[in-house]
């Protein structure tokens, strides 16, 4: 039967996000469950993409991704997939109509990667669009549930989200992109002469990007707020630590927040939701 098949298909997918991310695992236990399958096969699609540009250094990573680009609109296209991961990919993309457009400019920001690319504002606006926000309305079309005009309000808020969360990884991993893989993505930014004036000013950035996200998760549908909102505090947490450091610091090291604060945080975030202080 079909359905056993999709049943190891998201299984997959979800076995994907937690040996991955323990964050965004715990964002997503926090959703209501009947979207978890839902959010786990976008994250395990992004995920695999991210790891051929990030991890396959042995192989043709450039044939790699042209031939998931390929496989994932013939998996979409058929409604079925041998490949698990696409397999649960497309069934959430047929079921919510995520559009080829938000697949089509994910999959070309992959390709960016591809290539050692000087950021200007321009390519750093394209990246981020591609690599995080297209990622959350993806996840938005799924909260929002066919309910188009909902979707298109909250669009905005999505988006200034996933940036915020983009920019934080960028922060965080300055270390293993610029010494690891020789990538820089903020534009006009020497990272041979890191300073605290550079890092104030991609901070304001983050900060003007947050305040406005969070106008959007009041908003939510009450099956998604919980979920986002913890992932928004948990990155904000992440965020004030990153602020508390040197420039210099975090050249050298990879920020982390604990898994007992990560718990400690979900329920403070449950505790306000509760009680209506977000």
């Amino acid at each position: 039967m079909k359905a056993l098949y999709d049943t190891f298909s998201y299984s997959s997918s979800k076995t994907i996000t937690r040996l991955y991310s323990t964050s965004f695992s715990l964002g997503i236990f926090l959703l209501d469950k009947t979207i978890h399958n839902p959010i786990y096969s976008i994250y395990g699609f992004v995920r695999v993409a991210d790891e051929i540009v990030d991890s396959f250094h042995d192989f043709d990573k450039s044939q790699m991704l042209q031939e998931l680009r390929r496989d994932t609109y013939k998996a979409i296209n058929e409604k079925i997939s041998l490949n698990p991961i696409l397999n649960s990919f497309q069934s959430v993309v047929n079921e919510f109509n995520i559009e080829n457009e938000l697949i089509d400019t994910f999959l070309d920001s992959m390709e960016m990667d591809l290539e050692d690319i000087v950021y200007d504002s321009e390519t750093y606006e394209k990246y981020i669009l591609g690599s995080a926000e297209v990622v959350g309305l993806m996840c938005l079309r799924v909260f929002t549930n066919g309910d188009t005009e909902m979707y298109e309000n909250l669009k905005p808020y999505a988006m200034s989200l996933g940036s915020a969360f983009q920019k934080i990884n960028f922060l965080r991993d300055l270390e293993a992109d610029f010494e690891g893989l020789g990538r820089t993505y903020f534009p006009g930014v020497d990272f041979e002469s890191f300073d605290e004036n550079q890092k104030l000013q991609i901070e304001k950035d983050i900060k003007k990007d947050f305040d406005h996200a969070l106008i959007g998760i009041r908003n939510l549908p009450k099956i998604a707020r919980l979920g986002v909102y913890a992932a928004y505090v948990y990155y904000t947490a992440l965020f004030q630590k990153i602020r508390a450091i040197s420039a210099q610091r975090i050249m050298k090291e990879r920020i982390r927040i604990s898994n007992p604060r990560k718990l400690w945080l979900t329920f403070y975030c449950a505790m306000r939701l509760r009680l209506n202080l977000v």
